[in-house]
């Protein structure tokens, strides 16, 4: 009987909310197994570890750090859809920035860098913070719905990212930005030590300062919070400068990853991962409570569902329904709502049954 957790803890682990998120994210891991008795091997090859769960921890650095500025916009009753231009932008600079040249030293070939490439990496932060800090300006001082202000950045983002790649694809050539996306550290992808070095840092940040319930205070409502002394319009450009900072990040990534910067694809559709990511950890979209971890355990879902699709060879042309249906579903399972109405189907006394 000792190992029976009592009736007030279990129902408190109903109630949490990573619980479906953890299950989820679980079920995903279960099904693959499956059908691939490969996915969950690992092997040790040339000084770090090769597998499916890694690739899945690798491509999802990205979209982590996507949801996690997303999950403080959308907590201030907030949305970001330009955070794929602003991914975009952050990766034709840094790529324009460096480039790399062919150079010929004594006789060998070597490539360098345009500009030096902290500059580069710099330079490209920065302009995604301030795409960002654009966002957050014209929701708080102008005050432009969010979907609107950040629809302007949206489409006119892919225009700046394809003016500075001249709308052509730059490859980079310099050997040491590869290491951002394809390098690792202690065996793991160096890309995941980014994504989890934001993660420790924004938490900290939200639980052991006043930030957090700051934040909260202007989800839930601004005007209240904006009367109580709270700096709610500060705060709403700093969340959404943020974002942008995080998208840039992810920019720097991807760039590295494919060794290219694309302004017209790259980062597509990554605001719509990230607003699900975000919904899919438990934040709701009316602002508010928010779950840090709960968004990255929503990107490790989008990402594990990605490859379940691919690696089940489901057909390109009805993976993006597949994708739709499964988020769907997901989704019915997380709402309380929704598992109280199944509860009470199935506990109804069937008519005319004796009782």
């Amino acid at each position: 009987m000792s190992a029976i957790l009592p009736s007030p803890r279990l129902a408190a682990l109903k109630q949490h909310r990573l619980l479906w998120p953890l299950v989820t994210l679980a079920i995903l891991l279960a099904i693959n197994a499956t059908f691939n008795p490969n996915f969950l091997h690992l092997a040790w090859r040339d000084g770090h570890l090769y597998g499916s769960l890694i690739d899945i921890l690798n491509r999802a650095a990205p979209l982590m750090l996507v949801a996690l500025g997303m999950t403080l916009v959308i907590a201030t009753r907030g949305i970001d859809i330009s955070v794929g231009a602003t991914v975009a932008i952050a990766a034709a600079l840094v790529a324009w920035m460096i480039g790399g040249k062919l150079v010929m030293t004594d006789g060998v070939s070597t490539y360098v860098s345009r500009f030096p490439m902290s500059l580069a990496i710099i330079a490209a932060l920065a302009v995604a913070l301030l795409c960002g800090a654009w966002n957050g300006l014209l929701v708080a001082r102008v005050g432009m719905q969010p979907i609107i202000a950040t629809l302007i950045l949206m489409v006119a983002g892919r225009g700046i990212a394809q003016l500075i790649t001249g709308g052509q694809i730059i490859t980079i050539y310099y050997a040491p930005f590869f290491f951002v996306g394809n390098g690792h550290l202690f065996g793991l992808p160096f890309a995941l030590f980014i994504a989890v070095a934001v993660f420790i840092a924004l938490h900290l940040v939200t639980t052991r300062t006043a930030l957090g319930l700051f934040i909260q205070a202007v989800g839930i409502n601004p005007s209240a919070a904006h009367g109580a002394g709270v700096p709610a319009r500060r705060i709403t450009v700093w969340v959404y400068a943020f974002c942008g900072f995080c998208a840039g990040v992810a920019g720097l990534i991807v760039a590295s990853n494919v060794k290219s910067a694309d302004g017209n694809n790259a980062g597509q559709l990554l605001e719509l991962d990230a607003i699900l990511a975000v919904t899919l950890g438990g934040t709701a979209l009316t602002g508010g409570q928010f779950s840090l971890a709960g968004s990255v355990i929503g990107a490790l879902i989008i990402q594990t569902l990605t490859y379940g699709i691919y690696s089940l060879g489901v057909p390109p042309e009805i993976n993006l329904v597949v994708k739709a249906i499964v988020v769907f579903v997901v989704m019915l399972m997380q709402s309380p709502e929704f598992r109280h109405s199944v509860r009470q189907l199935a506990q109804r006394t069937p008519s005319g049954a004796a009782p």
